[in-house]
């Protein structure tokens, strides 16, 4: 009986440490980033890839809570050379009321309309165009205790509808 309880715990125990080993090959990096998941969770220090206390060269932010998420189709493009398409998302949510943060908290939602920008048929009226071929479609936040839109989009979902 007793060989039978050693021989039971051990086969868990190897069972346990490979579904650890899976769990972590396939969930989040040092940094914060779940390439799989397309998500990112962690300190804006590890956005970019680089845990130096700053976020591309500045601390102001770097002790903010970031969630960032992305589509599909943004991470076929980003990352694997696809085509860029109207399905290609992200979403940034930072929060900067947490010890030593920035004590601003903001959401952006970005989308891809490509290089007519304003004239594409996926634009929305409301956002504002960034890095060339993108459109911010909702830029809200706090700061000081006081609320901003700089851009609200309508519609400001992911997805259609788009001009003819």
């Amino acid at each position: 009986m007793k060989k039978i309880v050693i021989i039971i715990i051990s086969v868990i125990m190897l069972i346990s440490m490979f579904l650890i080993s899976v769990i972590a090959e396939n969930g989040f990096d040092q940094f914060g980033y779940n390439y799989k998941a397309r998500i990112f969770v962690g300190l804006a220090d590890g956005a970019d890839r680089n845990l130096d206390g700053m976020i591309g060269g500045d601390p102001t932010y770097a002790k903010d809570h970031l969630v960032m998420k992305w589509s599909k189709a943004w991470d076929d493009a980003r990352f694997n050379d696809a085509p860029w398409t109207p399905d290609a998302w992200e979403t940034n949510e930072w929060n900067g009321m947490v010890p030593g943060g920035s004590g601003e908290v903001w959401h952006y939602k970005i989308i891809w309309v490509g290089i007519d920008l304003e004239n594409s048929p996926y634009w929305r009226e409301g956002g504002y165009a960034i890095w060339d071929q993108f459109e911010v479609i909702m830029d809200q936040g706090t700061t000081a205790n006081e609320h901003f839109w700089y851009a609200h989009a309508t519609s400001n979902g992911f997805g259609g509808p788009y001009k003819d």
